[in-house]
């Protein structure tokens, strides 16, 4: 059996690709298993993964420090089967994909450590729904 027929794409970005997507990415991988390629990207990277981010996705054993912060540029040329923007609005990038949609969740960059649990948790339940969808 081809795998490109069983895996699904996802692609999550955000302005810096530091936090919110580079978590996104991280629940895709631990939900979704071989099943899912996730990548993340930013539509202006800061070039590295905030330190509160790999702290939060530590407290539930995921290695966030094996990421890199990266331009949408920077992308492998390859088909989505999703694309989620997270909060660059007008500076998102329109990224081909079979489903595309928007997540406003807030940026957690300067959220004391229970905000951004908060948003972390925030992010992990909307990626395990829309792996469910795709």
């Amino acid at each position: 059996m081809n795998d490109q027929t069983t895996t699904k794409r996802v692609l999550f970005i955000c302005v810096e690709n530091s936090n919110r997507s580079q978590m996104a990415q991280a629940f895709a991988r631990i939900h979704g298993g071989e099943n899912i390629e996730a990548y993340s990207a930013g539509s202006r990277p800061s070039g590295k993964i905030n330190p509160k981010a790999v702290d939060a996705m530590r407290e539930l054993g995921y290695d966030l420090t094996t990421h890199q912060s990266k331009s949408v540029a920077n992308l492998p040329a390859v088909s989505y089967d999703a694309v989620v923007t997270m909060g660059c609005g007008d500076a998102c990038p329109n990224v081909p994909a079979k489903l595309r949609e928007d997540w406003q969740i807030p940026d957690p960059r300067e959220m004391g450590p229970d905000q951004f649990r908060e948003v972390r948790d925030l992010v992990g339940r909307k990626v395990k729904e829309l792996l469910g969808r795709i």
